[in-house]
């Protein structure tokens, strides 16, 4: 394997690698932000970490996860435990760096809430329901258009939680 197609071979992989990391946090974006935010770095971290392939030749990488995968299902075994000692390693810089970004966060962001102030909540005895939204919607005139009202704008209507 030459030097261009060892860079080219990389190239894929890199971007094959961002590809599945942007549909894990396509399929991580509906949970909790402090469990969301550690599967996404453990992602990342086991898509991206290199691993020597020849413990004699230092300079050939490749990705970490392979090397593991590939020397359990193929049953050669010679790199795996260095595999995974490299993932592990990789992992604990990268959650002890994700630990002090979250010390660092979360005095700001409690901060920058006490700027704000405290939300006004809606007051909830004088607010109108759902019911009442939908009926005054309904018993506008229509113009002859589906979901077009005369004069007002029809906009989406939610309901409280």
């Amino acid at each position: 394997m030459t030097e261009n197609d060892y860079l080219f071979a990389w190239g894929v992989y890199a971007v094959a690698a961002l590809g599945c990391l942007l549909v894990w946090f396509r399929m991580t974006r509906w949970m909790w932000r402090y469990l969301r935010e550690p599967l996404r770095l453990l992602a990342a971290v086991l898509l991206f970490s290199p691993t020597a392939v020849d413990p004699g030749k230092e300079e050939v990488l490749a990705p970490a996860i392979a090397i593991t995968a590939l020397d359990l299902l193929l049953d050669v075994g010679s790199s795996v435990w260095r595999a995974v000692a490299d993932l592990a390693m990789y992992g604990l810089f990268a959650f002890a760096l994700y630990v002090l970004f979250v010390a660092i966060r979360w005095p700001l962001e409690r901060w920058w809430k006490g700027l704000r102030g405290p939300q006004p909540q809606p007051d909830d005895e004088n607010a109108p329901t759902l019911r009442e939204i939908m009926q005054r919607e309904n018993d506008e005139p229509a113009d002859g258009r589906y979901g077009q009202a005369t004069g007002a704008r029809r906009l989406r209507v939610e309901p409280r939680l």
